[in-house]
């Protein structure tokens, strides 16, 4: 068969970069419609998975909107020379290229406040997947599955640290460090949203730079370090999992890199204006849990980093945490080339189940350092 995934951001690649592999192996035809976006090329060479550029976008809001018509233009048109079966992906470009190519579609979809894109690519879609803390109904197609799609790449089966990571970035054997990971709120979900601000950053990097090595993550590209004890984290990105697992702290106003931070049992304070009553409710899940915090501000940020960095039981205790959180989710790359090799099909396959509304979590009342 002949699948194709459309790869418009980072962590899309690393979403479907393993059942790319699968599918290859077993002999399928393979193609990836790929978005020039931030690092999104660079990690498709470095996993070395087939893809041809459909269009590119800068991390402002307008680049994305201006260039829509040729980006639509060209990926229908290689999709056609490819000739899929099934087409995977994430919102509308995947859908409407399906749409009109006459290709089953399937989506993967795990962020509840992107409504428009919901409403113009869900009604295309043969199957439409997210996590079982999706608290959205998007209608008859809609299934579930018991994790985060993060689990498609740093489920314990998938992957494993590789602690030399210290080595490349120049660290001693002991010597602690937090990433502090800045977006650039360029997506169509994050219009009037707002994150960790120059000053903030510059605050939090004066206080946690006093004890432990800050490395910054930047998205845009516009964060002034000079003059602050930090530095940037100047790796190839598809070595940030690594570098993940080693942190002692990721502090961050993005929301994917926050997730795999918990599920590689590192503590983490997301600080964004998607907190708040209507946040998502795979981050409601994870602060229930006790592996993140979602706190509004940078005052909160320090309040809550500081004990974080100061006790000594912490790594132990976001282990546990971590290996009861994944005692029972699935491997995401295992359902989606089950999904792929049922032409899109979902309903008997064992680790889906239809979406059934049910009372939406209450935000966690925070599990303490000292909670366990």
């Amino acid at each position: 068969m002949n699948y194709l995934f459309f790869t418009n951001t980072p962590a899309h690649v690393h979403l479907y970069k393993h059942a790319i592999q699968r599918l290859r192996d077993r002999g399928h035809e393979v193609l990836v419609l790929a978005r020039d976006y931030t690092c999104t090329t660079d990690l498709l060479e470095w996993y070395e998975l087939p893809y041809v550029v459909y269009g590119a976008c800068g991390t402002s809001k307008g680049s994305l909107l201006s260039r829509l018509p040729a980006h639509y233009t060209r990926a229908i048109t290689h999709a056609r020379r490819f000739d899929p079966d099934l087409v995977f992906g994430m919102g509308g470009y995947a859908a409407h290229t399906g749409a009109v190519t006459r290709t089953p579609t399937v989506l993967l979809i795990d962020s509840e406040p992107a409504s428009f894109d919901h409403t113009i690519s869900t009604p295309f879609a043969r199957s439409i997947l997210t996590p079982n803390t999706f608290r959205k109904d998007l209608g008859a197609n809609h299934y579930v599955f018991s994790g985060f799609k993060e689990c498609a790449y740093l489920h314990p089966e998938t992957y494993e640290p590789d602690p030399s990571i210290r080595n490349r970035l120049d660290l001693e054997t002991d010597e602690p460090y937090v990433i502090l990971r800045l977006n650039a709120f360029g997506s169509q979900h994050d219009v009037g949203k707002r994150g960790i601000t120059d000053d903030d950053y510059r605050r939090l990097v004066d206080r946690l730079g006093d004890d432990v090595t800050v490395l910054v993550s930047d998205e845009s590209g516009d964060a002034d370090l000079e003059g602050l004890s930090a530095r940037s984290f100047d790796l190839h990105p598809a070595l940030m999992h690594d570098a993940l697992a080693e942190a002692e702290l990721l502090v961050a106003d993005t929301q994917t890199m926050v997730t795999e931070a918990a599920l590689l049992g590192t503590p983490a304070i997301r600080s964004n204006s998607f907190v708040g009553a209507d946040d998502m409710g795979n981050f409601v899940e994870l602060e229930n849990q006790g592996l993140i915090y979602n706190v509004a501000s940078a005052d909160a940020i320090i309040e809550r980093a500081m004990p974080l960095l100061e006790a000594t039981d912490t790594d132990e205790k976001w282990q546990r945490r971590r290996n009861a959180l994944l005692a029972d989710k699935v491997n995401l790359t295992d359902v989606i080339v089950d999904v792929a090799t049922n032409e899109g099909h979902v309903d008997d396959l064992g680790a889906l189940q239809q979406f059934e509304q049910t009372p939406e979590p209450e935000p966690a009342k925070s599990v303490g350092i000292g909670g366990d």
